[in-house]
């Protein structure tokens, strides 16, 4: 039998010492590996040396702190960037110093807003610097002359170091800098190459540390992985004041820019866009983008209205449900949640007594929208339902609310904007939720010219609809005769069991 020695033990203790550390998360680990096994960021992980005890000596300031209350606000006034979206996503205009993180998609149109704003910058007679890291100048002129962004104030330069482009800043001295993008400007002072952690780690610092002396706004233009976030460390959305995401589909020409953060404004508010052969052109109103237009009513189409942000905006739903030759039912989704549509069709077979047990059911938004908000749901069961039973769905009727899985209807936050939208757009009947549990079911009132019905449940959401919808059966609807009232000398529908005098 061997024995082992202490010596033997304190050589197994160093073998198995953490001697790499994450600059992430602090994860460690006892040799180097390319990913980190806990944050799962490339390139983090970094030999950690033995922890030093410094001593830091104090330093005499060179300004005196001052009282909050003396502080100027001057310096900080919003500036407008001349694209009314843009402004209302960041809050009335942009502060001087700010710096601006503008990601989004390859093609999603990120290089041609940043010039929109560039070229309206510089119209307002403010000099603007464009720094260009991807593209020749000769190609940006391109863009530009189509886009017509073409103006003397903007001026223009393609380079990748990161010291030449602070030389550029000191000898312009612009008002705002837009550079494309941050992951192809490169610093000496780094390790690695252009785009890697530590090099876009110091690029933002430096471009951070510079508009804050200059007061200088700054819009930099990142890229996002496969999954969607944004390329990098994610010490980048910490170092910047606001950061925007540019989304948008390929197959369709509508762009939204949404803040996920904004230390000088709302976080939650949304702008949008539309991509055209002239560049990238603003949307004020999008709420009829979301929305087809029938000669009359079809069965298996309902309008609700979603929030985007502080934003209320249309999105009609449509359903087509059809008898299944497979054993397994088909539930195709496209522009919802497809788990929240699986619990919506099973509230309407438990609840309601829809069978679709062998059926196919299609449910798909209009015009590439993506609707993510739970006051959908009712909007969603009653699309589905009204293609089961074939009944048409009044065309000026929206649906707003939440389905339980109890069968209650939940309101959702911001009703009131939701139905003065409704009500602006010309619709005439509104079914949401109650107020309260206790409140009466099916009660209707009138406010701006919008009949509003108040259902508890979703059985009588859709007893609603049967009361103000028409059976459609093949290419015909389905009315009840119409007998003359010679007293009254209007039209009144026959009641069963009468006979026509």
């Amino acid at each position: 039998m061997s024995v082992v020695g202490p010596s033997f033990l304190r050589m197994a203790k160093a073998a198995t010492r953490a001697s790499h550390k994450c600059t992430e998360c602090g994860w460690t680990t006892a040799r180097w590996v390319g990913r980190c096994g806990e944050c799962l960021t490339w390139g983090s992980v970094i030999e950690a040396g033995a922890p030093k005890l410094v001593s830091v000596t104090s330093t005499v300031p060179g300004n005196k702190a001052t009282p909050i209350g003396q502080i100027s606000t001057d310096q900080a006034e919003r500036l407008l960037t001349g694209v009314a979206e843009l402004d209302r996503v960041l809050g009335a205009g942009i502060v001087p110093g700010a710096v601006v993180l503008l990601a989004g998609e390859p093609g999603v149109g990120k290089s041609t807003l940043a010039l929109e704003v560039a070229a309206h910058w510089a119209r307002a007679g403010r000099t603007t610097l464009y720094v260009s890291g991807e593209e020749s100048p000769a190609q940006v002129r391109l863009r530009a002359g189509r886009t017509n962004a073409i103006t003397d104030s903007l001026l223009l330069t393609a380079e990748n170091d990161l010291g030449t482009v602070l030389g550029h800043i000191a000898q312009v001295g612009p008002s705002l800098l837009v550079v494309d993008s941050v992951q192809t400007i490169g610093s000496a002072e780094a390790d690695g190459s252009p785009g890697g952690v530590s090099q876009v780690r110091e690029v933002t610092g430096a471009l951070v540390r510079v508009a804050k002396q200059c007061a200088m706004a700054v819009i930099i233009v990142g890229h996002v992985t496969k999954d969607g976030s944004i390329a990098g460390p994610r010490l980048l959305e910490h170092l910047v004041d606001v950061v925007l995401a540019f989304e948008g589909d390929r197959h369709s020409g509508f762009r939204m820019v949404r803040a996920t953060k904004n230390r000088f404004g709302p976080s939650d508010e949304v702008g949008c866009f539309e991509m055209a052969d002239s560049g990238i052109v603003e949307v004020p109103d999008p709420s009829g983008l979301f929305t087809s237009r029938h000669p009359e009513p079809v069965p298996g189409t309902c309008v609700t209205v979603t929030l985007e942000g502080r934003r209320p905006l249309l999105a009609e739903l449509q359903a087509l449900v059809a008898k299944t030759v497979l054993p397994q039912p088909r539930r195709v989704m496209h522009g919802v949640d497809p788990g929240r549509m699986a619990m919506v069709l099973a509230v309407l077979e438990r609840r309601c007594g829809l069978n679709m047990a062998g059926s196919d059911v299609y449910l798909s938004t209009v015009g590439g929208a993506k609707v993510g908000d739970p006051s959908a749901d009712l909007a969603a069961a009653v699309a589905a339902w009204s293609a089961q039973r074939n009944i048409r769905v009044p065309e000026r009727m929206v649906a707003i609310g939440e389905v339980g899985l109890a069968g209650e209807l939940r309101p959702s936050p911001g009703t009131g904007r939701r139905l003065a939208e409704a009500a602006r757009l010309g619709f005439t009947d509104a079914i949401v939720p109650a107020d309260m549990p206790q409140a009466p079911d099916r009660v209707t009132s009138i406010r701006d010219g919008l009949r509003i019905h108040a259902a508890a449940t979703l059985s009588s959401a859709l007893k609603t609809v049967v009361d103000r919808s028409v059976p459609f059966l093949g290419d015909r609807a389905v009315a009840r005769p119409l007998l003359v009232d010679r007293k009254r000398r209007q039209l009144t529908p026959v009641q069963h069991g009468s006979q026509q005098s």
